[in-house]
């Protein structure tokens, strides 16, 4: 199986880059940023920005249409951690976070799909977050928390639109995580959200396509 994991130089995307390798798979990686060390090797990596149309073209031109059986969405930013109401959120927040957040998965379904669809059966698995369901409101965060919503209704949306092309589509809350984004205080380390999550995505299919579920199997509110 060939899998494409965006993001994944660091935190959950470099620990599923690491169970999927140790599973024997096929792994194209990317990342803005430097290569994690000791990796170079065993993993086929990119430079994308999954919010510049630019990067996507370099992808498309280097995987050659190759087929890609899982795309991994991981990609994502958490600027607003801390705001104020009364004088944070600026406007460049709202603008960059939507972008890679919501954007991103867009643009990087939407380039791929050449990709998935040589697959003759893909999956496209979206990274989103509890804190994108409505039921789990709990104040402050704003941006953060309407991007991920805006994520979760996207891949409703992809899933009824792919279905048709034997592509299953879902969303998965990696859990509460012990990552730059999550810090020291989390639930749960990247390994145990890593192996739950592809634990989930390995049951994703079509009949299930349009999901939103935790790492652990349970079934979330939108």
């Amino acid at each position: 199986m060939t899998i494409l994991i965006t993001g994944a130089n660091r935190g959950i995307g470099l620990e599923l880059v690491t169970h999927y390798l140790a599973a024997g798979e096929t792994i194209i990686a990317t990342t803005r940023r430097d290569i994690p060390t000791g990796l170079e090797d065993r993993v086929e990596w990119h430079q994308l920005d999954v919010t510049q149309q630019s990067d996507f073209e370099r992808l498309n031109q280097a995987l050659d249409g190759r087929a890609v059986d899982l795309l991994i969405c991981n990609a994502g930013v958490y600027l607003d951690k801390g705001q104020s109401l009364a004088d944070g959120y600026p406007p460049e927040y709202w603008a960059d976070t939507f972008a890679a957040n919501v954007m991103g998965p867009f643009l990087s379904v939407q380039n791929l799909l050449p990709n998935l669809q040589a697959a003759k059966a893909a999956r496209i698995a979206v990274i989103a977050s509890r804190m994108g369901s409505n039921t789990a409101a709990t104040g402050g965060a704003y941006i953060y928390r309407a991007s991920k919503a805006a994520a979760i209704n996207l891949v409703t949306n992809l899933a009824l639109d792919l279905a048709h092309l034997n592509i299953a589509v879902g969303a998965y809350h990696p859990g509460w995580v012990t990552t730059d984004m999550g810090g020291q205080g989390a639930d749960i380390d990247p390994q145990t959200s890593a192996a739950g999550l592809i634990e989930q995505i390995a049951a994703l299919n079509l009949e299930n396509s349009g999901c939103f579920q935790s790492y652990d199997g349970t079934p979330l509110p939108y």
